[in-house]
């Protein structure tokens, strides 16, 4: 298969710098592929044609005039939907923001457009990214392009769906838990979670402030190496953005892994839930950084173990401070009531969905007076200790190796009356977020049914170039794998215009 389906993001900017391609066929192209495709797969709440077609001829006549519109010139990029963008409803999937416009755009929306790419959409998730399926979302579940019977992962489903269908080469998507990691091994793409604070989260509709972090999905390390370069940086309108420069991962592309120490962690790997073909393909993955100049040894870290459980209590308890905001008068649902108590109630009555609520519950029932210490401050005890096991094992490997998800991709519904069971399929990228170092999840064959596995890259904070580098490694080396069975059609030329509409939420 080629055209929008498989063209690197990469080639498709520099075809239209070079003028060998118009930025406005590019985004044909590929809103003709969603039109075709999406209706079966759900990965977007709404497909922004007309400023999509506005958005690419303002990069064609740039390039007509002889300026240089950017790195991702003309490049179709899918948004996740809990990223304001101005004009352009925003609604977390969630009834609670159906038909908000926000006033303005997100920072990473705005370097987006700095770098010349073109946003075609806004992509499903997980109501307000509480979620690990993207079954929870309030307009329906996303499907995954490799089984439209299975999950694409979450909370970011629609968003990886969405790059390994071939409906945008990149997409962004935010991970609280592992939401951009996750979904990218179950969908067989790129994802990248980047360290706490060199993305900027202004714009991003907070689930847990301390976690969240927006990062790029892309269908190759080298692509998604890119998104992540044009939106880092340090933004004033961020009070948790870092002040120093991140270290640029393009170049990174193609350095090798010679020298390098990788440490293959134990207990996110060897441990009982893991299915055997992950285990495996972590294994295989291993070996290919050995067979390339690099040292691989074992390392445990016990305090792994408790980072779910002190997870989710830290991030239903930030959510519930986040999410006091909707109260049906500022913004978003409101259901009349008798005063203004009963009208705040009813309106999250109706606005919330149940897994959101749970949260919520949790939450306030972590910080409530007489369980503060016992519960939200054990937690945070817990993630200083999850801190320092990181550094110690830091002293002896340069990055780190594991599983992503303890399994390939589950089927619709088999999970969504068992908690629990959900939320262990964040039990391999949760550390990470509470450290707040940067990983990143690459495509590493399928298991015995065909599904993809992920393997993940682990580095210390502003450690992305030699993560970067490593996963560039296992992306050559990885097994070949078949593409999605529910994929966007060969497209050549101009497209055929079919995603001129503009779609509401579903």
């Amino acid at each position: 298969m080629s055209g929008a389906a498989t063209t690197p993001a990469l080639a498709i900017a520099d075809a239209v710098r070079r003028r060998e391609r118009r930025a406005v066929e590019v985004v044909e192209e590929h809103l003709a592929a969603i039109a075709e495709v999406d209706g079966g797969l759900g990965c977007f709440l709404e497909v922004t044609a007309d400023q999509a077609r506005r958005r690419a001829a303002e990069v064609d006549a740039a390039v007509d005039a002889g300026r240089d519109p950017g790195p991702l010139a003309g490049v179709p990029v899918a948004v996740k939907d809990n990223l304001c963008t101005q004009g352009v409803p925003t609604t977390c999937a969630s009834r609670i923001l159906q038909g908000w416009h926000p006033p303005y755009d997100a920072t990473v929306v705005t370097r987006l457009a700095g770098a010349g790419a073109v946003v075609v959409g806004k992509t499903n998730l997980d109501e307000f990214a509480m979620g690990s399926s993207t079954e929870s979302s309030a307009f329906g579940p996303t499907r995954n392009p490799h089984d439209p019977e299975r999950v694409p992962g979450g909370s970011s489903g629609g968003s990886a769906a969405a790059v390994a269908a071939g409906l945008a080469p990149l997409a962004l998507g935010s991970d609280t838990g592992g939401s951009i990691r996750q979904p990218a091994a179950l969908c067989g793409v790129v994802g990248m979670k980047p360290t706490y604070g060199t993305v900027s989260r202004y714009g991003l509709v907070a689930f847990a402030s301390s976690l969240d972090q927006v990062g790029p999905f892309a269908r190759s390390v080298a692509d998604a190496a890119a998104l992540y370069d044009a939106i880092a940086g340090h933004d004033p309108c961020d009070s948790t953005s870092l002040h120093q420069v991140p270290p640029a991962c393009g170049p990174a592309v193609g350095s090798g892994v010679g020298g390098l120490r990788v440490g293959l962690v134990t207990e996110l790997t060897e441990a009982e839930g893991v299915q055997a073909d992950v285990r495996r393909r972590v294994a295989e993955a291993a070996e290919a950084l050995a067979s390339a100049g690099a040292t691989v040894d074992p390392v445990s870290i016990p305090e792994l173990r408790v980072a779910l459980p002190a997870y989710y209590l830290l991030a239903p308890a930030e959510a519930s401070s986040n999410l006091a905001r909707y109260d049906g008068v500022r913004y978003g649902l409101r259901v009349d009531g008798d005063d203004v108590a009963d009208m705040n109630a009813r309106t999250r009555e109706a606005g919330f969905g149940a897994e959101v609520k749970r949260r919520i519950l949790l939450g306030t029932y972590a910080l409530s007076a007489g369980y503060y210490d016992a519960y939200y401050g054990q937690a945070q005890r817990v993630r200083t200790l999850i801190i320092q096991a990181f550094r110690r094992a830091y002293e002896d490997f340069d990055v780190l190796l594991s599983a992503t998800t303890p399994s390939t991709a589950f089927r619709l519904g088999e999970k969504v009356d068992d908690p629990l069971a959900m939320y262990l399929s964040d039990v391999c990228t949760i550390p990470t977020n509470l450290a707040g170092h940067p990983a990143m999840s690459v495509p590493f064959g399928t298991d015995g049914a065909g599904l993809p596995v992920g393997v993940q890259v682990l580095a210390p904070a502003l450690g992305e170039a030699v993560m970067v580098a490593a996963a560039a490694v296992l992306e050559q080396a990885a097994p070949p794998t078949s593409l999605p069975t529910v994929a966007a059609p060969t497209l050549t030329g101009a497209g055929t215009g079919r995603g001129a509409a503009t779609g509401g939420a579903r």
